[in-house]
């Protein structure tokens, strides 16, 4: 489980791979020198790229530089989903994009991936319908497809860089501990009350020790980690149209003030309004 470098094999005559996989069993916590372009649509789901671990609702749209950690989006659903990734070959950049002059634009996209960059509104609708579309074409034409959605995104004020630094993999070498173990954990125990001592014992580190190893791999301390991971789940079971009560006790929250609040805190709405707000504009 510890962090992976995926070897990813491009077919001859072809400057991308485009696939749709299916890991949600799996924790695959791993990087590789090719970029790569994930869209994801689910109910409701965790992003982590690089040091950012942040949710999505409903469909996410990622493009992530290259050698930058990350975990398979679908890791953990529990509800049907959709995924399509497209991989860039390795000298895609500096052997297509670099050299050519009116692609400007675009190499600034790429420049900017390192920090993981997620696109929304207009822009996301638009590539996706490209995206889904690309597969059917030949290779001549699906490349130009692809053109046109690097071209998009390059020009699009609708994204937000998930990371303020650095994380490529240069980062992580050193890293020994076992983030599966971590998110296993977490997942299995989330709706009852982890105890970050515990988790610090199944890793062999002192908790003194693990909380400063946790707070440097994802920015957040366990306790905020663990709180964020109930709200993504509890999004997933109010779009489930379960009641507002029941949700908080089932992702382990005592107290329905404290969920309320922190819900709020952390996605801008209550969970009633969010309920009715995704749960309208989907009927």
């Amino acid at each position: 489980m510890k962090i992976k470098k995926e070897e990813i094999t491009i077919q001859p005559g072809k400057s991308f791979r485009i696939f749709t996989p299916s890991l949600r069993n799996y924790f695959f916590w791993h990087y590789h020198p090719e970029f790569e372009l994930v869209y994801v649509e689910a109910i409701a789901g965790i992003r982590h790229v690089g040091k950012n671990i942040s949710s999505f609702v409903e469909s996410d749209l990622v493009l992530i530089g290259s050698n930058v950690p990350h975990l398979n989006f679908d890791y953990g659903l529990q509800t049907e989903y959709k995924q399509i990734v497209v991989q860039f070959k390795e000298d895609f950049l500096p052997n297509l994009i670099v050299p050519t002059a009116e692609f400007g634009d675009i190499r600034a996209l790429f420049d900017k991936a390192y920090l993981g960059l997620s696109f929304y509104g207009k822009t996301k609708e638009q590539v996706v319908a490209k995206l889904k579309e690309i597969q059917s074409k030949d290779n001549f034409n699906s490349l130009l497809e692809l053109f046109e959605i690097l071209n998009i995104m390059a020009r699009s004020s609708e994204v937000h860089q998930l990371n303020t630094e650095d994380t490529r993999i240069k980062m992580f070498m050193n890293d020994k501990i076992r983030m599966g173990t971590i998110y296993d954990y977490i997942h299995e125990n989330y709706d009852k009350k982890p105890d970050v001592n515990d988790i610090a014992s199944i890793v062999h580190l002192s908790t003194a020790a693990f909380c400063r190893y946790f707070k440097n791999q994802t920015n957040m301390t366990f306790t905020e980690f663990v709180n964020h991971y109930r709200i993504t789940q509890a999004k997933t079971l109010l779009l489930k149209d379960h009641n507002v009560s029941e949700v908080g006790y089932a992702v382990g929250f005592e107290s329905m003030s404290y969920f309320n609040k922190l819900f709020k805190s952390l996605v801008g709405e209550t969970p009633s309004s969010f309920k009715k707000t995704i749960l309208f504009t989907t009927n």
